[in-house]
C-alpha cells in the first residue's frame, strides 16, 4: 500500500504539473507517460519490485531445470533465467510466470508450485506461459490495453475543461481535482465494458496458449496440473456463463479441459 503511495502519488503530481502547463495536449502526454511507466516496469519489476517483498532464489540444478532448459531449447525460446519465489510467505496459490522483455525474460517458480506438482506437470504449465510469448499474446494485450488507456485520458481531458461537471457537484468552476474524481465515476461504466472486451481476448490468448501445450503433447500433465490448482484455490467449478463472461480472464477449468482433450 505504501508503495503504491508512492508511485501513484509520483504519477498523479506529474500529470497534475503537465496539465498545468499544457491542458490542450494533457490527454497525450499523459499517456506517454502511463505507457513509459509500463516498459520500466515490465523490464524492471521483477528485479526491482518483487525484492521489496519476496525472496527468489536461482533454481538449483536437477532433474527439474534440466526439463525445462530441455523443453524450452526444443521450442526455440531462450530464458535469461529460472528462478524460485517463496510464494508460501502469503499465500497457498500455486503460480508461475514469466517477466521482462527481450533478453531481460525470466521464469519465477513460486514454492508453493512445486511442492503441489510434479515435474512433468510443472513443465507444462511454463510450456503454457511459452505459448503466450509465442502467439505474442504480451503485445497483442499490452497493445489493447494502452488504447483503452489513451481512450481514458482523452476522455479525462475532455472532461476537465468543462466547469458544469465540477458545478454538478456543487463546485463553482473546474479544477483537475474535482473534475477528476467526476470523471471516475462517470467512467465506470464504460470501464465495465472495455473490461469486457479485454477478458473476450484474455480468454481467447488463454485457448491458444493451451492449444500450443497440446501440440508439444504435454495436454494431460497440463490438466492434472489445472486440477490441482483449482483444487487448491477452491474455484468454483460451475460459475454462471455470464458471470464468466463479464469477469473472467480465464476460460473454465471444464472448458479448458475439454479443449485439451478434445
Amino acid at each position: 500500500m505504501a508503495l503504491g503511495i508512492i508511485i501513484g502519488g509520483v504519477l498523479i503530481s506529474v500529470m497534475i504539473l503537465v496539465y498545468s502547463a499544457m491542458p490542450d495536449y494533457f490527454w497525450l502526454l499523459a499517456w506517454g507517460i502511463v505507457v513509459f511507466f509500463s516498459v520500466i516496469m515490465a523490464f524492471f519489476y521483477s528485479t526491482l519490485i518483487v525484492p521489496l517483498f519476496n525472496k527468489q532464489k536461482p533454481l538449483p540444478d536437477g532433474e527439474l531445470k534440466s526439463a525445462i532448459e530441455s523443453f524450452s531449447q526444443r521450442v526455440g525460446f531462450k530464458v535469461n533465467g529460472i528462478y524460485v519465489m517463496d510464494g508460501s510467505k502469503r499465500s497457498t496459490k500455486a503460480n508461475a510466470y514469466f517477466t521482462g522483455l527481450g533478453k531481460k525474460k525470466r521464469i519465477v517458480l513460486y514454492d508453493t508450485l512445486l511442492e503441489q506438482l510434479t515435474i512433468e506437470e510443472t513443465v507444462a504449465v511454463l510450456a503454457h506461459e511459452i505459448g503466450h510469448y509465442k502467439h505474442r499474446h504480451i503485445f497483442i494485450q499490452s497493445s489493447l490495453s494502452m488504447l483503452a488507456n489513451l481512450l481514458v485520458f482523452y476522455l479525462l481531458g475532455v472532461c476537465l475543461q468543462y466547469d458544469f461537471i465540477a458545478q454538478a457537484v456543487g463546485c463553482s468552476s473546474a479544477s483537475f481535482h474535482i473534475n477528476f474524481m467526476v470523471f471516475m465515476m462517470m467512467y465506470s461504466p464504460l470501464n465495465i465494458l472495455t473490461g469486457m472486451l479485454e477478458n473476450a481476448v484474455s480468454r481467447r490468448c488463454e485457448r491458444q496458449a493451451d492449444a500450443f501445450v497440446r501440440q508439444n503433447n504435454l495436454g494431460p500433465q497440463l490438466i492434472s496440473a489445472l486440477k490441482k490448482i483449482s483444487a487448491q484455490a477452491l474455484d468454483n467449478l460451475t460459475p454462471h456463463p455470464l458471470f464468466v463472461f463479464v469477469n473472467y480472464t480465464h476460460p473454465t477449468l471444464y472448458q479448458r479441459v475439454k479443449a485439451l482433450t478434445d
